[in-house]
Formats: C-alpha cells, structure tokens, sequence
C-alpha cells in the first residue's frame, strides 16, 4: 500500500497499540507531516527523550542532508532528530512505535550509537553481533507477554499447532503479543503468510492481563527497556514466531488445518536452515 489511508487500523488487529491515536487520524485526508507527528500526544503523555537527553523531533528527511556520513541512528542520539521520509508507511510507524514504546526506543537507539562508536573504533568492515540484533528487533521486533509456563515452552519449543489451536482458549487469556518493528507493522497493512516476527518473550503474572491497554504498554516498555539494555547480545537472543498463528491475527486460522502449513508454521530445524 502506497496511499495514504486514515482508517489504516481497521486492516488488522495487529494495529490495536496505537488505537488512542485513532482520532487523530480519522479525519487526516493526507499523509501527516513531521510537524503533526511532533503534535502527536506520546501514550505517557510525556516528553520523550533519547537516553543522551535529547528530545525527539521528527524532521523531514531534506534538512539533514548537511550532517554529511553522520548515521542515522548516532544523529538521532546526539540530536534527537528522527528523519522521516514524506509519505512513507516505513517511517510513519516508526514514530508511531516511538509515540507508544519511547523507553525502548531510546533505549535501542543507544545500543545503536554505542555499537557503532566500537565499530569505528576497531575500523571493523561489518556491523558487530549487537548492532544486527537491534536492527533486527527494531524492524521486526515482537513482544510476547505470558503468565503461562506452558505457552512459554511451546513457543521456544516452536510446538505451533499445540500452541495456537489446542491451546488456543489459554492464550487468548494467558498471552498477548505487542508489534515493536515498524518493519512488521508495514507489513501489516497487507498481511501475508510468511510474516515471521523476532520476538522477545517475557513471564508476568496473571494480573498483568487485568490492565487496561495503556498500563500494559507501559509495563512492556519498562521490561523491554531493560532487556535491550541488560541482556541483548546477538541475534540468537530473539525467538522466531509466524505471527499470523496468532488467534483472529487472521481471518483463516480459525480453522486447525491453518495450522499444518509446513512452509510457515516451521519447526525449529527449518528456522535455523533459512
């Protein structure tokens, strides 16, 4: 999809994180300038920062062609200047995931920065371990919330039919996913089996999934935060999901032979072949 479309969160449900924007683009007839997504109101209603204390502004992609050979992700961190192409689905969800996850955003964009200070300072030719998994998760990136041991096995069991149809009542209470990749979230606006997430999966307790959609958000966005700063190191720290296995994350997996199609729902073996 190349148009702009202000009722893109009726696509999939896939969008529902960003559901308290919906009013803001209901009535938006055309693609929404820098300018209005700096008016955008962050989910914390707070300011948002880079973790070098520099506050995000979303600027169009033509002025910051004099910071010559600076990379994007360094600018953003020194700066807090995101640039955003004009009309362009991959960078509207990008400042949409900044507006509902800023903590870790920031806190990615300095795994980024400080990724790329090493490089440079050993004149390495390819990006190290680190640096690809966050440019994995930031494109891709998935977070899987449980309070069930079993959901959580199954999952890094890559035991898909068992998880999303024989225990499909259990996740539907028990597990939630949250879209971080822009990446994915492009993707969604024409979803297509093949969509596979890197996810990040992390064990809550029941009464997480008694809270409203913001404080779950901001849950997520504090124990995220803390991952990618603690524990991320390469790209084997990130789970493979098919995410249309999800229940209602498609129309046709109401049905259990959704779930036989070999060629998405992979097991462990194929994963690691492709």
């Amino acid at each position: 999809m190349h148009s702009w479309d202000p009722n893109f969160m009726d696509l999939s449900p896939i969008f529902e994180p960003f559901a308290y924007l919906r009013k803001d683009f209901s009535n938006m007839q055309y693609w929404p300038e820098p300018n209005e997504l700096n008016k955008l109101c962050p989910m914390s209603n707070q300011q948002i920062y880079t973790r070098s204390g520099k506050s995000i502004l979303f600027i169009p992609q033509v002025i910051v062609k004099h910071y010559h050979g600076q990379p994007y992700e360094s600018r953003i961190f020194l700066t807090g200047q995101v640039q955003t192409r004009a009309n362009n689905w991959h960078d509207f969800f990008n400042a949409l995931v900044w507006k509902i996850l800023p903590r870790a955003k920031s806190a990615l964009n300095q795994l980024h920065y400080q990724a790329q200070l090493s490089e440079l300072a050993i004149k390495a030719e390819n990006r190290c371990k680190l640096r690809d998994a966050a440019t994995l998760f930031d494109e891709s990136g998935v977070i899987i919330i449980s309070s069930h041991e079993l959901l959580i096995r199954l999952i890094k069991g890559f035991e898909w039919k068992e998880l999303f149809w024989r225990q499909r009542t259990t996740v539907l209470s028990s597990m939630r996913f949250f879209v971080f990749g822009h990446g994915i979230y492009e993707k969604a606006l024409n979803p297509f089996i093949g969509m596979t997430g890197k996810a990040i999966i992390f064990k809550v307790k029941e009464d997480f999934f008694l809270q409203d959609l913001f404080n779950q958000l901001h849950s997520v966005d504090l124990m995220l935060e803390q991952f990618l700063l603690c524990r991320l190191s390469s790209s084997a720290d990130l789970t493979p999901i098919p995410l249309l296995g999800y229940p209602k994350w498609d129309a046709n997996n109401c049905h259990e032979s959704y779930y036989e199609n070999k060629e998405y729902f992979r097991d462990r073996r194929q994963f690691k072949c492709t």
